[in-house]
């Protein structure tokens, strides 16, 4: 997947993750830094524990969907770690 697709994906998991978790949010660089990096873990566990080889595949519904689980995953982790309660 290129760094576009990335990046756009990661936008669209980190804001939805962003509502979804209680809180503040990261603003729009730290949403898309949280979307690509739960995108990353989103994409390692569904490999890793589902099988799912290739789960991020470009700008689909499946791709969203992974980086967004690991993003809920990553900002749940980062507000334990951190404190933050927003």
């Amino acid at each position: 997947m290129g760094i576009l697709s990335w990046i756009v994906v990661g936008l669209i998991a980190g804001f939805l993750a962003g509502l979804v978790v209680k809180g503040g949010g990261y603003g729009i660089i730290g949403d898309i830094i949280v979307g690509v990096l739960g995108g990353l873990l989103g994409g390692w566990i569904a490999s890793y524990f589902f099988h799912m080889g290739g789960a991020m595949t470009g700008i689909n519904l499946q791709s969203i969907l992974v980086a967004f689980g690991g993003a809920v995953i990553l900002i749940i982790i980062l507000r334990l770690i951190g404190g933050r309660r927003n």
